[in-house]
C-alpha cells in the first residue's frame, strides 16, 4: 500500500527530469504500480483510511512522485457535474489544446509539496490526450475545465515540471491573458 512516506518531496531528482516511455503491452510490475497508485488515490479520499494512515487527499499522482521515472499517471475524482474520472494511464500526451487558458482560482497543490504555494497556474482550458490504459488499450480523451487542469498537472510531472514552475514569479496572482477561472 502506498502511503505518504512513499511520495518524494520537492527537490527530489525524479520530479525535475523527463520520465521514460513505458513499454506496451504493460509488464506485470507496471500494471501493479498503476493499481497501487489508483488505490492510493481512493484511500486518500476515504476519511477513515486517510486518517488511519495519515494520507493527504489527492486527485492525481504520477510515478515520478514515487521516485519512479516512468510515464505513468493515475487520476481519481468527480467533476462538479458528478462525472467520475478514475483511470490509470501510461505515456499520456497532449496532442492538441486550446489557445484559451484557465486556472484554479484557489491555486494548485501537490502531494510532493509540503508548503503552501500561492499564485495562479495558467493551463490550457481544453486539451485532447492520447494514452494507453491499464488494459493496453489506446485512449483518447477530450477534457475541459477542472479535469483538463488535473490531467495537465499530472502530465507535467512526467515531464519534470512542477506546478509552481508555471506561476508568474513577478506577479503570482497575475490573471493569465485570455483565461477564465475555474472555481
Amino acid at each position: 500500500m502506498i502511503t505518504m512516506k512513499d511520495i518524494v518531496r520537492e527537490g527530489h531528482p525524479s520530479l525535475t527530469r523527463s520520465a521514460a516511455v513505458v513499454e506496451v503491452p504493460l509488464s506485470k510490475d507496471d500494471k501493479q504500480l498503476l493499481e497501487d497508485m489508483m488505490q492510493f488515490l481512493k484511500n486518500s479520499q476515504d476519511e477513515e483510511i486517510a486518517e488511519k494512515y495519515e494520507l493527504r487527499a489527492g486527485v492525481g499522482i504520477a510515478a515520478p512522485q514515487l521516485g519512479i521515472e516512468k510515464q505513468i499517471i493515475a487520476i481519481h475524482f468527480e467533476d462538479i457535474d458528478g462525472k467520475l474520472y478514475s483511470m490509470g494511464l501510461v505515456n499520456p500526451k497532449i496532442i492538441s489544446h486550446s489557445v484559451e487558458q484557465s486556472y484554479l482560482s484557489s491555486g494548485e497543490g501537490c502531494l510532493s509539496v509540503d508548503r503552501p504555494v500561492e499564485g495562479y497556474v495558467p493551463r490550457h482550458a481544453r486539451i485532447t490526450i492520447k494514452a494507453t490504459d491499464i488494459n493496453d488499450q489506446p485512449v483518447k480523451l477530450r477534457l475541459k475545465g477542472y479535469p483538463a487542469i488535473v490531467f495537465q498537472h499530472e502530465i507535467d510531472h512526467i515531464n519534470g515540471i512542477m506546478f509552481f514552475d508555471r506561476i508568474n514569479t513577478e506577479d503570482p496572482f497575475n490573471i493569465p491573458e485570455n483565461s477564465s477561472p475555474i472555481q
